[in-house]
């Protein structure tokens, strides 16, 4: 019994890993140059990762970034130790978002493009055909070692039921009916057992 629910949660996962690159195909429009740098718009995500030696802060903008409209980020990148800011190449990279697409599976990835500082900020603009939930990763080398940070970018309006929503929907379906047989079989099992011993009284 124990196979047969890691078999139907990978059954699941495959389904939506699926659903995912089929999703995720050329969802990317050509950059946008429209975007007022001087916009006063809140950023719809805002997150700051370290890694290794250095503070990553990551912002979108605008605030409700959607399909057909120009959006940017805006990326920082300085020390730890002493905030001196990073001066090399960063590359945007971005592919559809799910629970799968962390780990990259099920995804196709688009580069977005490479950037150098501009006033210590790197900025990178986009356009996207269609809604969904993205996954953006900013890539730079120091000292001969890469550095991935990810970055998750929500375009239109959230979906009522996502996938990770879906999946585990699907797996407390699958709980449920695996209990219920339980259930069945020790009930079966019981009525059998009381059968036969009414069967061998005298």
């Amino acid at each position: 019994m124990a196979r047969f629910v890691v078999t139907a949660i990978g059954f699941m996962a495959l389904v939506v890993a699926c659903a995912d690159f089929a999703a995720a195909h050329h969802v990317l429009g050509r950059p946008a140059y429209s975007l007022n740098e001087d916009s006063n718009t809140p950023p719809g995500m805002q997150a700051e990762v370290r890694i290794g030696d250095y503070l990553v802060t990551y912002m979108a903008f605008p605030a409700f970034p959607r399909p057909q409209e120009p959006g940017r980020i805006n990326l920082y990148v300085s020390r730890v130790d002493d905030g001196t800011p990073f001066q090399g190449k960063v590359t945007f990279k971005v592919r559809g978002g799910s629970w799968l697409s962390w780990t990259g599976v099920g995804t196709n990835e688009e580069t977005l493009g490479s950037r150098l500082p501009d006033d210590n900020v790197y900025r990178q603009r986009f356009l996207f055909h269609e809604a969904g939930d993205y996954i953006v990763t900013a890539q730079f080398e120091v000292g001969g070692e890469r550095h991935l940070v990810d970055f998750p970018l929500r375009i239109g309006d959230p979906m009522p039921i996502g996938p990770i929503g879906i999946a585990v929907g699907l797996l407390m379906i699958v709980l449920v009916w695996v209990s219920v047989m339980q259930r069945r079989r020790s009930m079966t099992g019981k009525i059998r057992g009381a059968r036969a011993g009414s069967d061998r009284k005298p």
